[in-house]
């Protein structure tokens, strides 16, 4: 009976293992008042060893580009496009095309005009992440950005 209690257990931690799920990218939002009626919103990637997102501006047929959405709201608008710094750029088999993509971290960035003195920046950032052996499936994080 013991024998079958640790057969069953050591089974058990094995799915266990199996079943942790990949999460090599961790995300940081904040954001910081760059005058009276204007802020900066800092969208930040934390990307683990060996693995990369991509940038915004991918081409058909290759990965998800990373994109980022805004909860409309009538308390700021929008200035500009999410600026990215200079991505990495190499030819991917996997896509047979050259692809413009970021490794360790990045910090994207959009400015916007406030209508209102504090405020809370709701939305989503989709992103896919590649190392050299697989690529996971899209993935899509909210946030919540406290403006003050």
């Amino acid at each position: 009976m013991k024998k079958l209690t640790i057969v069953i257990i050591a089974l058990l931690a094995i799915n266990a293992v199996k079943a942790q799920i990949f999460d090599p990218v961790k995300w940081t939002f904040a954001a910081k008042k760059t005058g009276k009626d204007e802020a900066v919103l800092f969208l930040k990637a934390t990307i683990d060893n060996g693995w990369n997102i991509y940038s915004q501006h991918i081409g058909e047929g290759g990965p998800v580009p990373t994109s980022f959405s805004f909860t409309p709201s009538n308390d700021y608008q929008l200035v500009g496009k999410v600026l990215e710094p200079t991505p990495n750029k190499k030819f991917e088999k996997t896509f047979n095309m050259q692809v413009l993509y970021f490794s360790k971290e990045v910090v994207f960035q959009q400015k916007i005009k406030l209508k209102k003195g504090q405020t809370i920046i709701k939305g989503a950032v989709e992103f896919m992440v590649c190392n050299d052996q697989q690529c996971l499936p899209p993935d899509e994080r909210a946030f919540a950005i406290t403006v003050k």
